[in-house]
């Protein structure tokens, strides 16, 4: 696994070794930067679900002001500091070692753009979805990786399906605050 483009191109990230993260694919990374690439520069990011923290760190690369992880595994929390200092990111973000319900309901940050991928299959990615509203800027993007087939609800409260992607055996809904003309 790797940067794909920006100041920390090309360098090489850890994961945890198992089944217990599932690192998201590089054309799937590819894909969901493309969909926000004019949205993230400056921007602050919200890596919900961590893991190893390949999509904040990406955001980072790309642009992005800031970059917030949460993970309630400490080895995820701890590979994921590991690979910020590895690309020298760590004046630009902080890693909380922090269930998602927990962080999101002490947190008083708003964030530009939030990754949602949580374990499958588990009923969190939409849990996670109807809590995210106290940390959401007026014009936020939040991105959702998912297994294709699962349903996924044309709005949360104050979110609005802007679009679907399908990638083989997987998918990724993107979500945008208020109208979503186009």
């Amino acid at each position: 696994m790797r940067v794909i483009t920006g100041l920390a191109r090309g360098r090489k990230l850890r994961t945890l070794d198992g089944n217990d993260v599932r690192p998201t694919t590089d054309m799937v990374k590819e894909s969901m930067f493309s969909i926000i690439q004019f949205d993230i520069e400056g921007r602050s990011v919200l890596d919900l679900f961590s893991g190893c923290g390949q999509l904040g760190i990406e955001a980072i690369s790309r642009g992005a002001k800031e970059a917030v992880f949460i993970d309630k595994s400490k080895q995820s929390a701890a590979v994921t500091l590991e690979n910020i200092k590895s690309v020298g990111f760590e004046d630009k973000c902080k890693v909380y070692n922090k269930d998602y319900a927990a962080f999101l309901l002490g947190c008083s940050q708003k964030f530009d753009i939030v990754f949602l991928d949580p374990p499958y299959s588990t009923g969190v990615l939409g849990q996670a979805l109807s809590k995210l509203d106290c940390v959401l800027k007026d014009t936020s993007v939040v991105i959702c990786e998912h297994p294709f087939g699962e349903e996924m609800p044309d709005s949360v409260g104050n979110l609005n399906l802007y679009r679907n992607y399908k990638y083989g055996k997987l998918a990724v809904t993107v979500y945008k605050r208020g109208d979503v003309d186009g």
